[in-house]
């Protein structure tokens, strides 16, 4: 019996990882260069400015970051006086972030430039593969996810 034997380069989650580090090396320079922002940072900024305000495991699920990385990246944050914690009504033991009006508008300002390094990263890529690749990256997700349910660990 024959086995196939593992060629990396074509092994699909370590080409995703490549891509997905490639990608967010590029973007963590501009961001560190222009606006002072680590990833984590910018991933809390966006989450609170698209949800309002919001917990840290809010954050944690949305973004599959660890609760150490949020947890650190929020405390910069709130340092910048970029977000404010605020007590949760319903839940004692967590917090709710919110952007400040000075992380409104540092939010306002790297926007833009996000969505410009994203069309050129993809510009020779058309919108019908693009949709076509975020569908697919969704997809990947959700498989992904399926192979840690309960069922699969034979739980």
């Amino acid at each position: 019996m024959t086995h196939a034997s593992l060629v990396l380069d074509e092994f699909i989650p370590y080409r995703l990882s490549i891509a997905s580090n490639v990608v967010s090396d590029i973007i963590a320079s501009a961001y560190e260069a222009l606006f002072g922002l680590r990833i984590p940072e910018w991933r809390l900024v966006a989450v609170i400015a698209e949800e309002g305000q919001v917990t840290q495991q809010r954050i944690c699920t949305r973004t599959r970051m660890d609760k150490v990385t949020v947890s650190r990246a929020a405390i910069a944050l709130v340092d910048r006086g970029l977000i404010a914690r605020s007590a949760h009504s319903g839940d004692r033991r967590s917090h709710l972030l919110a952007l400040t009006d000075e992380g409104r508008a540092l939010y306002a300002d790297v926007s833009p430039k996000a969505l410009e390094l994203e069309a050129r990263i993809f510009r020779d890529f058309g919108s019908e593969e693009l949709a076509g690749f975020m569908t697919m990256l969704r997809r990947i997700e959700v498989a992904a996810l399926d192979v840690l349910s309960p069922e699969d660990a034979g739980a």
